[in-house]
């Protein structure tokens, strides 16, 4: 089956060749502990759920934040197909420019056990939302410089005090929600 494969520490894009079989991602990553990310139609991109804390390197896919090496498969249904996505129109989505804040991020990250696409509610106006991680670092991201140290400032207590970082995430998802009705 056709597939890509991501190099995130070479930034390095290959058209690969593999068998799938019950356990090909897990062993792609030499772990049982992967996400699966929607984000180009029709395909599925595989990666170590483990990354942050075996300190692997980010990049972007279409703007969506990825820790560490990746696997990137065709999907139809619920089944793996080929990848139909040309290597060149795949290779134009990628983006090993991460941005400080989202390193700063990362590294304080690295001591936990959270999740960025772990999904959690929030309610703004009266209406749940479905949230994650990754979406927060993308939000505070475009903030300016003050309110990006606080963010950091904020994220060093809760994991210095041992506390949940997805709730402090989920607080800091409402923050932002909250900031952007009020404008």
């Amino acid at each position: 089956m056709k597939a890509y494969s991501i190099d995130s520490t070479k930034q390095e894009l290959k058209e690969i060749d593999i068998e799938m079989h019950a356990n090909t991602v897990y062993s792609f990553f030499d772990s049982i502990l992967t996400d699966e990310l929607s984000i180009l139609d029709t395909h599925t991109i595989h990666s170590d759920a483990n990354a942050i804390s075996k300190k692997m390197k980010p990049f972007f896919v279409s703007e969506q934040l990825v820790i560490g090496n990746a696997l990137i498969v065709g999907k139809d249904g619920l089944f793996d197909t080929d990848a139909s996505i040309p290597k060149d129109d795949l290779a134009s989505l990628i983006s090993y420019d991460v941005p400080p804040f989202y390193n700063k991020v990362l590294k304080l990250l690295q001591k936990t056990d959270i999740n960025l696409y772990k999904v959690f509610e929030v309610t703004k106006q009266e209406e749940d939302m479905k949230l994650n991680t990754e979406w927060v670092l993308h939000i505070f991201n475009m903030a300016d410089e003050r309110t990006k140290e606080y963010f950091l400032d904020e994220l060093k207590k809760v994991i210095t005090a041992k506390k949940d970082v997805t709730a402090h995430m989920q607080n800091m998802a409402i923050l932002a929600l909250n900031a952007t009705t009020s404008k």
